[in-house]
């Protein structure tokens, strides 16, 4: 007799956003910037306007998959001295001030440098609830799997438009939480128009038999998000919530996330259930 996977935090709170509205709203945003202080209490905003996951970016040296905003955002935090204990003391500080799931997001080579198995301790002890992983696939990821199971947190893996059916079995099978859609190929940054490759990609990975799907890189309004979250379970924004940030402050930012955060509420006249 098999034992169903206890259902996390993360999937949790997304299966609420689709039974209660049209879907969730997951935000982005990097710790250390524009300071470290700062981004803890843009955290907490963003969790207070209505984001129904925090994702938190780890500062990277060379982060391969971050368009403009976000690779000048994370190169002020780690000229302003980022260390990856500070993504700790601010997963703390913010688990401890709201009860929004926060997943880190982090390029794979420093969780290796620190020690998978201390880095999963430390990201339970303060509160987290996983990691995205962008550039780690499941084939790669055996260690992680292991500490991950060890201590029941969830593990988000990417799919993009051109993975195979192989790969997308893979990716389905080791994502815990949600699977990181991927709209379109290239950078992070807001865009006009999300790729429609999206829409064929999540059809795609409910055929593979994905409990939910979040849908990134380029969503930057609120009609973005409601056109997302009509065939998909989440829409991830990080761009367009730096850009506030950086632009206007703490203000600025939960004005934006508030407006975002809009984009799911179910249309008029339409039902929530999917």
């Amino acid at each position: 007799m098999t034992t169903a996977t206890p259902v996390g935090p993360v999937e949790a709170r997304i299966r609420a956003a689709n039974a209660e509205r049209a879907g969730a709203f997951v935000g982005y945003l990097p710790v250390g910037f524009p300071d470290l202080a700062t981004s803890i209490d843009a955290a907490i905003a963003l969790a207070e306007a209505g984001a129904d996951v925090l994702e938190l970016g780890l500062p990277y040296s060379d982060p391969v998959m971050d368009g403009p905003v976000i690779q000048r955002a994370t190169q002020t935090a780690l000229a302003g001295g980022f260390r990856l204990r500070h993504a700790f003391e601010a997963l703390q500080r913010i688990t401890a001030a709201v009860d929004t799931p926060v997943l880190l997001m982090t390029y794979w080579n420093p969780v290796l440098a620190y020690g998978v198995e201390r880095f999963a301790d430390d990201l339970v002890a303060a509160g987290g609830a996983g990691l995205i992983t962008p550039d780690l696939i499941p084939d790669e990821a055996g260690e992680w799997l292991a500490a991950s199971d060890a201590r029941g947190l969830d593990r988000v893996f990417l799919a993009a438009p051109t993975s195979s059916d192989a790969r997308l079995d893979a990716a389905v099978a080791a994502s815990r939480g949600f699977v990181y859609t991927v709209s379109t190929m290239g950078i992070t940054g807001a865009r006009m128009d999300v790729d429609a490759a999206a829409r064929t990609l999540v059809a795609r990975l409910r055929e593979h038999g994905a409990a939910s799907a979040c849908v990134g890189l380029g969503v930057s309004s609120p009609e973005q998000v409601a056109e997302i979250l009509a065939y998909a379970d989440g829409a991830i924004v990080g761009s367009a919530l730096v850009s506030a940030l950086a632009e206007g402050g703490i203000g600025r930012l939960r004005e934006t996330a508030s407006g975002l955060a809009a984009g799911t509420a179910p249309a008029s006249g339409e039902t929530v259930s999917r």
